[in-house]
């Protein structure tokens, strides 16, 4: 198996502008409306003529085609079975962007076929040549497994609301990750806030406990506004950067993708870039303990 990986890991030994960008959107707890955020944030980038794709990986209880009133017929799950193709568990979603189905079943990674392993690193190999974004929408909280997927991407979206216990579970989680990974991009965003001075003091709280605690920058985004619209975008399922464009919420999130692209053209610009890439990562964790 030795010999495989270092045939895949040489074959994705390439420049970093060739491959889309993979990005984490996390939270420490559910219901802080995280993969409501990476739809619309998704939506956003497709309609600035990005090429997107989300992973749902809240397996097992995932949501995404939910969002958006549609039923995926096939997961991710049916693609790592051998049951279906790679393209057959794509399904399109709004504005041309792409998503895979979590699906159920899936427990721990180490218990996987060599078979499933493989398919995996073929899927991801598969949406960063083809994509600019991946978006991976992780469950809430922290198993084994998806710490492991998190130690391989390359950004990480940390959603938190202003509650107390909120912002405890977005450090911890940060935490964790950092452990794993002291290098990790991370970039925070108050979800719900009620007030702009509410969303700014809780992104300022995580940035300075993760300064302090952890000797770790992290990069603000900003805040979202709690919005009567996006329960009723939520009920009628049209994600509300569609439904209402012109709302509070959605005029915010443009302004939060914009800042977002910005940085990544910056940091693309004034680093070289040496790390690993993220499918080299990705195997050289999930390959130990497999030899």
């Amino acid at each position: 198996m030795r010999d495989q990986a270092e045939t895949l890991r040489l074959k994705m030994m390439r420049r970093q502008g060739e491959l889309g960008r993979a990005i984490a959107v996390v939270s420490g707890k559910g219901g802080v409306g995280k993969s409501n955020f990476t739809m619309n944030f998704a939506i956003t980038l497709a309609q600035k003529g990005k090429k997107v794709a989300i992973v749902d990986m809240d397996i097992g209880m995932g949501n995404i085609n939910i969002l958006i009133g549609k039923n995926a017929s096939y997961s991710l799950k049916d693609y790592l079975e051998g049951n279906k193709l790679l393209d057959e568990v794509i399904f399109e979603g709004p504005q041309e962007l792409r998503y895979i189905s979590g699906g159920s079943g899936m427990t721990s990674v180490l218990d996987w076929s060599e078979i499933m392993f493989e398919r995996l690193i073929h899927a991801f190999e598969q949406l960063q040549k083809n994509y600019d974004y991946i978006l991976f929408d992780m469950g809430a909280g922290a198993t084994n497994w998806s710490l492991d997927v998190l130690t391989s991407i390359d950004e990480i979206i940390v959603i938190s609301t202003a509650e107390p216990t909120s912002i405890t579970d977005a450090y911890s989680m940060m935490k964790y990750i950092h452990v794993r990974d002291s290098e990790k991009q991370f970039y925070i965003l108050c979800n719900r806030a009620f007030s702009k001075e509410e969303g700014i003091e809780t992104n300022e709280r995580l940035k300075l406990t993760m300064k302090r605690f952890l000797d770790k920058d992290v990069t603000i985004l900003g805040s979202l506004p709690e919005d009567p619209v996006v329960r009723k975008a939520v009920r009628e399922q049209v994600p509300f950067s569609l439904a209402h464009p012109d709302a509070l919420i959605s005029k915010t999130l443009q302004l939060i993708v914009v800042r977002f692209m910005e940085y990544r053209a910056e940091e693309i610009h004034a680093h070289d870039q040496t790390t690993k890439k993220f499918l080299t990562k990705l195997r050289s964790i999930f390959s130990k303990g497999r030899d």
